[in-house]
């Protein structure tokens, strides 16, 4: 059996090794480092993919996430909700512009952040609602959106997990996530669905005055060279990366649908266990793109399993051991436990299973045999 990993990115690259090199190539060529010509394809690429009137590209999904606040005009002390169970760099960027960040609890079948939840945090100081599409799963947009609508709210999707995935709206219509807010931040950190080799990040919107915005932030405030029109940031796509990005772009429902085949087979394997809840997919099979495979251990040593795992050669995660609420740096005095009980409890149960587009049936078999033969 082929050793297992977290994430196969090395047999991955030996299956588009010349496609992917053929690009570099082209930019060492070229010389086209920053803003080259590769850049310039993968955002046409990805606008049309989403279905998105624009992409933005720039250096990470952090710094995504933190241009397209600040592209909205939010201002110190503004709040803005978003879930607690979820990656700090959520969080940090609220922090980080001196807003005042309200997490609040998750659905526990999903991960979700919670509608009630949020119905509750919504003050008149609320300018923006965070949903986090975790692990590959579209968050309850509908309802976001309608509350959204009805106090004025901006949503900003942060699709750093889900990129891919489909959300089937009520009165029918499907939408890309990361394309139904007000705006979208994404990453391409290379663990991603849609990874490249380095650092990487887009942000997605259809308000053109909103993009023109964005485009200035990410290259220091200037339209025009030396022109500093408003406040910005150093925040480029390089062209190495996007020349990988372009590689997997037109690969990436194949890699989704990998995904969510392995998927299937581990919840097929781990079914109907006493002390085992796999994932839940809430609405079509396209809603969830299976970033990560996370179950529930449930009336069991979920650490101990860990551990039996990482005996046997197995890597596994726990995302996320600790809540937001509970980080020293984002501890505050205007949160109680007793707001957060599914978080508290989830991230006593998690476990996150190898999850990557070269899984095959002998690594899945070998995986959920060892996780039943310790939970006999």
């Amino acid at each position: 059996m082929k050793k297992i990993q977290m994430v196969d990115l090395k047999s991955q690259y030996d299956r588009i090794k010349e496609t992917v090199n053929s690009g570099i190539q082209e930019v060492l060529d070229n010389t086209a480092y920053i803003n080259g010509p590769q850049v310039h394809s993968f955002q046409k690429s990805l606008e049309e993919y989403l279905g998105a009137k624009h992409v933005i590209p720039c250096a990470n999904g952090t710094d995504a996430l933190q241009i397209a606040m600040m592209g909205l005009g939010l201002q110190p002390g503004d709040e803005v909700i978003t879930a607690d169970f979820t990656f700090a760099a959520t969080v940090e960027v609220i922090a980080l512009l001196q807003l005042t960040p309200v997490l609040v609890d998750v659905e526990a079948d999903t991960f979700n952040i919670s509608i009630d939840a949020i119905k509750k945090a919504i003050t008149p100081k609320t300018k923006a609602i965070v949903p986090v599409h975790l692990f590959g799963q579209a968050a309850n947009m509908d309802a976001i959106m309608e509350l959204a609508a009805e106090h004025n709210l901006y949503v900003i999707e942060d699709n750093a997990q889900a990129i891919g995935a489909n959300y089937k709206s009520k009165d029918g219509s499907s939408k890309k996530v990361g394309t139904i807010g007000h705006v979208a931040s994404t990453s391409f950190f290379p663990s991603k669905n849609l990874g490249c080799y380095g650092d990487g990040g887009a942000i997605f919107t259809n308000d053109d005055a909103l993009a023109h915005t964005l485009r200035g932030i990410v290259n220091h405030g200037m339209y025009v060279r030396y022109h500093h029109d408003v406040v910005g940031v150093n925040s480029r796509l390089d062209s190495v990366q996007a020349a990988v990005l372009n590689a997997k772009l037109p690969l990436l429902d194949q890699y989704n649908d990998a995904r969510q085949l392995a998927a299937s087979k581990y919840s097929s394997a781990l079914a109907n266990h006493k002390n085992i809840i796999t994932p839940v997919i809430e609405g079509a099979k396209d809603s969830h793109v299976f970033h990560q495979y996370t179950l529930r251990i449930i009336d069991a040593d979920r650490d101990a399993l860990m551990q039996h795992l990482l005996d046997n050669g197995i890597p596994c995660a726990i995302y996320y051991p600790i809540p937001l609420h509970a980080q020293k740096a984002y501890a505050d005095s205007r949160y109680d436990e007793s707001d957060f009980p599914v978080t508290n409890q989830l991230c006593k149960e998690v476990l996150s299973l190898p999850m990557h587009t070269e899984l095959d049936d002998e690594q899945i078999g070998f995986i959920t045999n060892t996780i039943l033969d310790f939970l006999k």
